[in-house]
């Protein structure tokens, strides 16, 4: 296989490599002859040049299994997430919390040309709509403030789920202009619907009617390879200057909302805008 991509040899971190998204990407990278080292909550059946335990729920395992990853990264993938079907705080410390707290965690072991890439969700989209929280939030130094702002704004954090989105969406375009001083780009895809182990809990949470809006006008989920494709493309040679970019995985959501084409009502579950 042709290595237009530059991944042949590069040491890679992928987290959520047990299943989805994130094992989809291990596999593509090993394919593209990376060295990929994985983290999840449950083994991975890949061959991994190393495979360490993490709960993103927890300081410590995050420590633990980021210590464990010697020497230089040249590439993150955080692809760990959770639906809103769980408590919102652990929907919070594995979707942004934890995700922040490795990614801070392995920053040093990463130079000039290192890529990060994030997945994000269309279900984050309201980032714009609160930036001053979004910006307060992000901007919290270390795991504990981060718990301490959630439990005090309990009310925006509501569920978890597009509150921590949001915050992924935010806090990569606000690093994407501190990394990229020392040479260092992050992105974030946001993904449409994907057929992934996860789906049935999204059917649940926000109802299939909903899950199937954002879906158009494809008219089809997405499968976690084709999703894995925008991820390694965003940490790839190719994109050498694409950074804090906020990147949509989504046969053409975005454009069709932006033009009108998809019917917010559906988004919504039925209600109408106020």
């Amino acid at each position: 296989m042709s290595d237009i991509l530059g991944y042949k040899g590069k040491r890679v971190v992928v987290s959520g490599c047990f299943s989805g998204m994130g094992h989809a990407v291990a596999k593509m990278l090993i394919d593209l002859g990376a060295e990929v080292h994985g983290l999840d909550f449950k083994q991975c059946d890949l061959p991994l040049a190393s495979f360490n335990m993490i709960d993103l729920r927890d300081p410590e395992s995050i420590e633990h299994a980021a210590a464990h990853i010697g020497g230089k990264i040249d590439a993150l993938f955080n692809c760990a997430g959770l639906p809103n079907a769980f408590p919102a705080m652990d929907v919070m410390k594995v979707n942004f919390i934890g995700l922040r707290h490795l990614t801070e965690q392995l920053l040093p072991k990463m130079g000039a040309g290192a890529g990060i890439a994030n997945i994000a969700s269309t279900g984050g989209l309201g980032w714009s709509r609160r930036i001053p929280d979004n910006m307060a939030f992000v901007t919290t130094k270390g795991w504990d403030a981060a718990i301490a702002w959630c439990e005090a704004n309990k009310d925006t954090v509501s569920e978890g789920y597009a509150f921590s989105k949001e915050n992924v969406i935010v806090w990569t375009q606000f690093m994407g202009a501190q990394l990229i001083k020392k040479g260092i780009r992050i992105n974030c895809t946001l993904p449409s619907p994907t057929q992934t182990p996860m789906m049935k809990a999204f059917h649940e949470s926000s109802g299939k009617d909903v899950v199937d809006a954002a879906a158009e006008p494809m008219g089809r989920y997405s499968t976690p390879e084709e999703q894995a494709g925008g991820l390694v493309l965003l940490n790839s040679r190719l994109a050498s200057i694409v950074n804090g970019v906020v990147f949509p995985v989504d046969g053409g959501f975005m454009g069709a909302l932006a033009t009108g084409q998809i019917d917010i009502a559906k988004l919504m579950g039925g209600k109408k805008q106020g």
